[in-house]
């Protein structure tokens, strides 16, 4: 059995400029196909737009609020919104409220540096 304490994992900035913890992920488990991770973003700040190569991603939003945007589209998030963002589609999610605005990332394949592409 396997288990990670998010506390027990240390922070870091992502490509995207979020800052995240990677819960269970191949650099920290035995996991080969897929990642969980918690991010954070600041009151009035937003990641950068990106897309992955790879992966499909969900969002799971566990507090605050935001503004997602995917491709042209944008709606407003919030607390127990799940969000799908396919491989190739860029995206991008901002801190519209006056708390951080944290969610849940789930990747597969896992999340990588490498497979992340820029856009702005």
């Amino acid at each position: 059995m396997e288990i990670v304490n998010r506390n027990k994992v240390e922070a870091f900035i992502t490509k995207d400029t979020s800052e995240v913890r990677e819960i269970l992920a191949p650099r920290n488990s035995s996991l080969n196909n897929q990642s969980l991770a918690e991010a954070t973003v600041a009151p009035g700040k937003k990641t950068a737009t990106h897309y992955h190569t790879k992966s499909e991603e969900i969002y799971y939003i566990l507090r605050g609020e935001g503004r997602m945007t995917i491709e042209i589209e944008s709606q407003n998030v919030k607390k127990g919104d799940g969000i799908i963002i396919l491989p190739g589609k860029w995206h991008s999610i901002a801190n519209t409220g006056n708390e951080n605005l944290v969610f849940l990332c789930c990747c597969a394949p896992a999340y990588t540096h490498d497979e992340t592409k820029l856009v702005d």
